[in-house]
This record gives structure tokens, C-alpha cells and sequence, in this order.
């Protein structure tokens, strides 16, 4: 059923500013009292997240195109395992690096306008990668790299906690679960595609297909309606970097005053320490398996790490319906997710090899959508986009510290290719058994009235 014609930002704000705020739930109430919707009865009925799920399911086909490009022309030009490893850590030390400010522009800003704008500022940095002609060029590659994640990293915590209030009640699972899947399937299919585009038509054409599906998600942004009734208008403006830094130390406060949703945001982080360094070695593994080319290898591997992360949160939603199992899980997730990565440095370079690998990323997107929902039910609306950002800043930090550490280990030949997937897929095993035998318990030990009743900040 399509909803009401959409009316003014100032009547939604208006209607909604006063929302009376509900309760944080804890881990074991929610799921058990509303059964979720369908994927496609989401679709069909909720035209807001329609339309912001098509921009996201665009933007992702391109920037796919865009990394896959990236890898081979850098494998190309260099030949450095380090050079590679550069790649991951610009663009995820670019993002910690904003997170600070991204998560209070999220909470600060009206979220809608705020995706448009990273999405039109970033279809004319892309662009600039076509200056790329050469290794005397690869400074301007890092440097374009670092503009185009640092302008995207308001988009994911505007988009995550839009998500709520787009997609509410018995509807958030399955709009996670359908992110989540749809990231995973993006993946899947502009990997492999993005592979052959590269070889065929060259890494030119990707850079114009990547610049192109951002104007298309501001298109699809400009018509959604997302209500945000945490925003607030006037008021004293103060300098961003003040703002940011007091309200980025009230986030994380918020957090250490908040043990469940701490618990939840470090979820994926014990997942990233060792594979983070195991992703960013599918693009070396990429150039083993024989196939046409450097960029299809490539793209095959990342291609199987998108079904597992789509099949994942799939089968994750359909056994576990209740949120009390979910920790535990999420802990088994990351330690079989390292078993079965380990296989990789057993077995021979195959085509083979993609089966471990759709496995350990199907426990990997389970664990991500797990943790995404606890998050973003535990943290309160006014603080979801610091939480968010403070979330994605351990994380990547934590995955620059890992694939750095991978790459000079590869660089300085301390460790062939097989020694360092077997090395850090034990990273991960090890993290399983921490989380198991810390968190779980934690999450056993809480009572609703410890969710309820936070300590003061």
C-alpha cells in the first residue's frame, strides 16, 4: 500500500519533533513479540525504504566496478603487496579519520540532504581518477581515494540511523537483513562483473559507470521522505570542531555508560582482526588462480565473498528469530569463520578455494547483521549516528592496524601468502574464543534493567 503523498520537511519535523522516545530494548525482548515482515512485502509497501534501498543497491553496483578497478591497476603498476595494502589503509584510515565529525554531522544535520550532497561531491572526485596514467600518479590515486571515503563517511551513519525511522518496529530486521544481503549480492555481481568490465573495456569506462550511479542514488534520496525526529532547529552555531569534539566525547560516554550497546559495537571488530587482513589477501590470491586475468581472479574471489555476506544474514534470520541467541552466535561466527578461512592456506589455488571463502563470509554477514540490530536498538535515536560512527571508527582503525601489519609482513617476504592466511585466520579464532568467553557471559549477566536505567553521562 503506497503512503500518503509526501507533505513539507517542516510539518514532518513538526509532527514528529515531540515523538514520545521508547524505551531501549534489551537483547531478550523484540523479536519474540513481532514476527518480521517479508523482504518483498518491505519493498512493495514501504516506499521511503524502496527508494533508499534502490540508491543504496546503485551506488554499491559502482563502487564495486570502482574497487576491483583499483586493485588490478595497482597490481599492474606496482606489482607491491604494500602498494596494495596502501589501498585498504588510505581508505579506511580516511574513514576512521571522519568518523568523529561524520557521526555528529548525522545526529546535527537533516540526513536526507546530507546523503545528496556526499553523493553529488563524490561522482565528481571519482572522476578525477582518470588523471591516473602511471606509478609517478599514484600519490593523486591515495589522495582521491582519501577525498572519496572521507565525503562518504557521513552517507553510511546518516543511512544507518535513518534506517529506524524509514523501516520501524518489526520492520528493522528485515530492512537489515535485506542491506545486508543486498551489500553481499551488489558485491557478488559488480565484483565479478566489475572484473570483466575492467578487462574488457579498461579501468577509464569504471571510473565513468562509478561517477554515474552516484547521480542516480541522489536522485532516488531527493524523492525519499526520512523522518528524523531527533533534529533539531536554531539555536547557537558553533564551530563544527568544537561541536564535534564534545558531543564525539558524549558518544563515547555514551557508550561506556552503556555496556550493551558497547558490547554490540565492538561485534564486528572481533571479526576484523584477523579478517580484515584475510579480504584485503583475496586480492593477492586474486593473481594465483590462472585465470584470463589479474582482474577476473580478483573479482571471482570477491565475488564469493559477497554471496557468503549475502547468504549469511539470510540463513542467520531464519534459525535465530531470537535476539537472547544472537550473542552467542555472533561469537561462534568469528571462530568457525576462522577454521574454515584457514583452508585457504591448506588447499591448492583452485577454483575450489571459493567454497571456504562463501562460508567464512556467510558467517561473517550473520554476525554483521546480528550486531547492526542490537546496535541500533539499543542506542537511543538522538545518539544512533555517534554510536554508528564511533562503531566504524574501532572498526577500521582496528582493520588499518591488521592489514598494515599483513602487508609489511608480505612486503618484507617474513611470511609467504600461505603462512599469512593461515597466521591471521588463527587471529580470528582467537577472537571467537574471546568473545565467547568475555562477552557472552557479559550479555547473560544484564538484566532489562540495566538497559533501561543507564548511568548518567
Amino acid at each position: 500500500m503506497r503512503p500518503p503523498n509526501p507533505v513539507s520537511w517542516h510539518s514532518v519535523w513538526c509532527r514528529r519533533r515531540d515523538a514520545p522516545h521508547h524505551p531501549v530494548q534489551h537483547p531478550s525482548q523484540g523479536m519474540e513479540q513481532d514476527a518480521p515482515s517479508g523482504y518483498l512485502e518491505l519493498i512493495r509497501s514501504n516506499r521511503d525504504f524502496r527508494l533508499l534501498w534502490l540508491g543504496d543497491v546503485i551506488s554499491l553496483l559502482g563502487d564495486w566496478f570502482n574497487t576491483i578497478a583499483i586493485y588490478t591497476l595497482i597490481e599492474q603498476l606496482t606489482g607491491s603487496p604494500f602498494a596494495l595494502g596502501l589501498v585498504f589503509v588510505i581508505k579506511m584510515g580516511s574513514y576512521a579519520l571522519a568518523s568523529p565529525l561524520a557521526g555528529v554531522i548525522a545526529d546535527r544535520t537533516n540526513r536526507r540532504r546530507l546523503m545528496i550532497g556526499a553523493d553529488l561531491l563524490r561522482s565528481v572526485v571519482v572522476l578525477g581518477f582518470l588523471a591516473v596514467d602511471g606509478v609517478d600518479d599514484l600519490p593523486l590515486l591515495y589522495v582521491l581515494m582519501a577525498l572519496q571515503i572521507a565525503i562518504g563517511s557521513v552517507f553510511r551513519p546518516a543511512r544507518s540511523a535513518s534506517l529506524p525511522n524509514v523501516a520501524p518496529g518489526p520492520q528493522l530486521v528485515t530492512a537489515n537483513a535485506l542491506m545486508a544481503a543486498t551489500w553481499s549480492s551488489v558485491l557478488a555481481l559488480g565484483a565479478g562483473a566489475g572484473g570483466l568490465v575492467t578487462g574488457w573495456l579498461g579501468v577509464d569506462a569504471v571510473f565513468f559507470i562509478d561517477a554515474a550511479t552516484y547521480l542516480v542514488s541522489a536522485s532516488l534520496l531527493w524523492r525519499a521522505t526520512i523522518p528524523q525526529p531527533s533534529l533539531s532547529e536554531g539555536g547557537p552555531r558553533e564551530p563544527l570542531h568544537r561541536v564535534a569534539w564534545r558531543q564525539t566525547v558524549a558518544g563515547w560516554r555514551y557508550l561506556l555508560s552503556h555496556p550493551p550497546v558497547a558490547r554490540m559495537a565492538l561485534a564486528k571488530s572481533f571479526w576484523g582482526s584477523g579478517g580484515a587482513a584475510m579480504v584485503y589477501m583475496l586480492a593477492l590470491l586474486g593473481g594465483e588462480l590462472g585465470a584470463s586475468s589479474e582482474a577476473v581472479g580478483i573479482g571471482l574471489l570477491f565475488s564469493a565473498r559477497g554471496l557468503g555476506t549475502g547468504l549469511g544474514p539470510v540463513v542467520g534470520r531464519a534459525l535465530l528469530r531470537e535476539q537472547r541467541r544472537w550473542p552467542l552466535a555472533m561469537g561462534a561466527c568469528v571462530l568457525v569463520s576462522g577454521l574454515v578461512y584457514s583452508a585457504t592456506g591448506w588447499m591448492a589455488w583452485t577454483l575450489w578455494i571459493i567454497l571456504p571463502i562463501v562460508v567464512a563470509h556467510a558467517l561473517s554477514g550473520a554476525n554483521w547483521v546480528f550486531s547492526t540490530v542490537l546496535l541500533q536498538t539499543r542506542a537511543e535515536d538522538a545518539f544512533r549516528g555517534r554510536v554508528f560512527a564511533t562503531e566504524w571508527l574501532i572498526l577500521t582503525l582496528s582493520n588499518v592496524v591488521t592489514i598494515t601489519l599483513a602487508s609489511l609482513l608480505l612486503e618484507h617476504k617474513l611470511l609467504t601468502l600461505r603462512q599469512a592466511l593461515l597466521s591471521f585466520s588463527a587471529v580470528m579464532v582467537v577472537a571467537g574464543l574471546c568473545w565467547l568467553l568475555i562477552v557472552v557471559p557479559a550479555e547473560r549477566r544484564a538484566s532489562p534493567q540495566s538497559v533501561h536505567t543507564p548511568r548518567p553521562l
